[in-house]
């Protein structure tokens, strides 16, 4: 046995007015940037050593945040425009020249220390940097632990999931559900249908949600006044024919069709979950609406031409949770029903945003 020297991309140029986050150089691993207070970055904050040994992305610069126009002031803060520079007034709960810090800040717990001083961090560019009063420097390990710079929100994430630090670096981890994606930051969901990772019986269908999967048997309507169904797939069902002057019969649902779909949590709204066409307008009207189902608040009815209806998820939905809407359209002719048709559109809501 023989070890040999692990790859190694050169040490990344460090732009004017920022400083560098990580000091592993091996194919893999990353590096990132974080612009002086007063800069924002522009190219890549997230560089990645690539098998070629060159680094990813574009080298970033930082440059010079003029006034307001920026939305410098953090935390709901307000930005008032001086004399080539700004002013932001914080909320009560805030100070700082940015309101980065919070009046019951927590980072006394960093240091017992009387002969000490709170770090002044602020977020820009999806990136947190902190700075130390004239006379003080910074304390603490060695290890920068990218986890907790980067924890203060969404835009900020250096992982799309969880992170987890390591000496010299971090790495990322997902839920159960889903793999990493390339980059090693994102998190990508695993098609369990597709990959025969199910445990769904024969006669249920598999349907792939966001981090997971559902086994589903649709199932006709029983038999009821003289009006029965036959299943003519395995996501829909027909009216057999009616009794000669059986109205009741006449009037019922046509056909039943299923219709399955995965959403993420909090899913940006409005949104078009379903449409439903007539092929040709045998009447002269028809009609479009939600007649049944669950979570029915979430849902609303636009038309998108003369022969389609559109079914839209109108505020959005936290989940894990599931929302079923029956979609019906119905055709008539000088206001004699000619046809009723119902589309049950199955919505699937996972837990993660993501």
């Amino acid at each position: 046995l023989m070890c040999l020297p692990a790859e190694t991309c050169p040490d990344p140029e460090i732009p004017a007015n920022s400083r560098k986050l990580g000091n592993i150089f091996t194919v893999g691993h990353e590096v990132h940037f974080v612009c002086d207070p007063g800069f924002e970055l522009i190219g890549s904050e997230t560089r990645i050593c690539e098998k070629s040994t060159y680094w990813g992305g574009q080298q970033p610069y930082c440059q010079k945040i003029d006034g307001c126009s920026s939305k410098p002031c953090l935390n709901g803060g307000t930005c008032v425009e001086e004399d080539n520079h700004f002013l932001c007034i914080c909320s009560r709960a805030w100070s700082g020249k940015y309101c980065q810090n919070p009046t019951n800040s927590h980072w006394a717990s960093w240091t017992n220390s009387s002969f000490s001083r709170q770090p002044h961090c602020t977020s820009a560019q999806g990136s947190i940097q902190c700075t130390c009063d004239v006379g003080f420097q910074m304390s603490g390990r060695d290890n920068v632990d990218e986890c907790e710079l980067y924890q203060s929100g969404r835009l900020s994430r250096i992982c799309m999931y969880a992170c987890v630090n390591t000496p010299g670096s971090y790495r990322c981890t997902c839920p159960p559900g889903y793999n990493l994606g390339p980059g090693y930051r994102f998190c990508k969901d695993v098609d369990e249908c597709a990959g025969r990772q199910h445990n769904c019986s024969q006669d249920e269908l598999c349907v792939n949600t966001f981090g997971g999967f559902q086994c589903v048997r649709p199932e006709c309507p029983k038999t009821r006044h003289n009006t029965s169904y036959v299943k003519t797939s395995p996501v829909r069902c027909e009216r057999n024919p009616c009794p000669v002057g059986n109205k009741v019969c006449a009037q019922s649902t046509s056909s039943i069709s299923f219709h399955y779909q995965s959403l993420v949590s909090n899913y940006t709204t409005p949104h078009v979950l379903f449409r439903m066409s007539a092929i040709r307008q045998h009447g002269d009207s028809l009609r479009f609406a939600v007649v049944g189902g669950r979570g029915r608040r979430h849902f609303g009815v636009q038309r998108a031409n003369r022969l389609t209806g559109e079914l839209v998820l109108v505020s959005p939905v936290l989940g894990p949770t599931v929302l079923e809407a029956d979609f019906e359209m119905t055709e008539y002719d000088k206001r004699v029903l000619l046809g009723r048709y119902i589309s049950k559109v199955i919505v699937f809501v996972s837990q993660y945003d993501f």
